[in-house]
Order: structure tokens, then C-alpha cells, then sequence
């Protein structure tokens, strides 16, 4: 390990597994953008639909949902409005807190998932799963979880 002005250097090999990792985040999500624009959504925005139709209700609070997807309160109003638009989701007051909002899934909403869904596991298969080893599966598994679970550590949730 090559250390200057008290830098530990990444070796060539910590490297390659560095700028490989960039690259396949990087071109994997581009991918998986490209193959939902034919349905008119962002990955954003996929993320927001799994999200809602996973919670109870079809709904969440908008600052959780804000937490789930990792966006700042505004960016995700933002995000909201333009899904309202698109007649994807609506939101509701909160009756315990006047100042919440929930961000709630419409039944275009769900039919839109319930399409796409299909099509997108189909991307995720194609551009990651198909590319790897079953055997290997579970060894990347052990190796990215105590990165995740580091991660979500630091943003102080589990």
C-alpha cells in the first residue's frame, strides 16, 4: 500500500475493483433507465411506484418515502407533482399531522407497475442476474451486504 502525504493509495488491484464497480453501476442504471422510457418513466419514478405499492395502503408518508428513495424532501415534491400529472399518484393529509402528506398509489397508478413490472425484472435479468453465475450470486451477496449494511449504519437506519 503506497502511502503519501498520509494517503493510503488504493493498490492496482483495489483499483480495478473500484473502477469496475463505478462502471457497472454507472452503465447498469443507464441501461435499466433506457429500457423504462418506453413506458414513460424515469427510474425515479419506478422506484417511487415499488415503493407505494409495497406499503399499506398503497401509500406513504411523503417524508419516508422521501427516505426510502434517498431524495431530499424537494426534489421528491417535484417528483410527486410531475407523477400527479401523469395521473400515477396523488397526495392526501395527513389527519394526525396537519402538516404531513402522504403520497397515495391510484389505480393508474397500480396498472401502470402491474405493466411494467414484468418488463423491468426482464431488464434486470438481461443487463445483471443472466450475466452471473448462479454460484456466484450468494458470494456477491456476503460481499456487497456489510457494505449495505455499513451504508445504512451512517444514514442512521436500518
Amino acid at each position: 500500500m503506497d502511502t503519501q502525504n498520509g494517503t493510503s493509495w488504493l493498490s492496482a488491484t483495489e483499483q480495478h475493483a473500484w473502477r469496475t464497480h463505478l462502471a457497472v453501476s454507472r452503465l447498469l442504471t443507464y441501461q435499466l433507465e433506457r429500457d423504462l422510457q418506453p413506458f414513460g418513466l424515469t427510474m425515479n419514478d419506478y422506484e417511487i411506484l415499488v415503493n407505494l405499492s409495497e406499503a399499506k395502503g398503497r401509500r406513504m408518508r411523503m417524508s419516508d418515502l422521501a427516505a426510502a428513495t434517498l431524495q431530499s424532501k424537494s426534489r421528491l415534491s417535484h417528483q410527486i407533482t410531475r407523477m400527479e400529472h401523469a395521473g400515477l399518484v396523488h397526495r392526501e393529509s395527513c389527519d394526525s399531522d396537519k402538516r404531513g402528506l402522504y403520497a397515495v398509489l391510484t389505480d393508474h397508478g397500480w396498472q401502470t407497475m402491474r405493466e411494467v413490472a414484468p418488463h423491468h425484472v426482464a431488464s434486470v435479468r438481461r443487463h445483471f442476474m443472466n450475466l452471473i453465475p448462479a454460484p456466484e450470486l450468494d458470494a456477491l451477496h456476503r460481499t456487497l451486504r456489510p457494505i449495505a449494511d455499513h451504508l445504512h449504519e451512517l444514514r442512521g437506519r436500518p
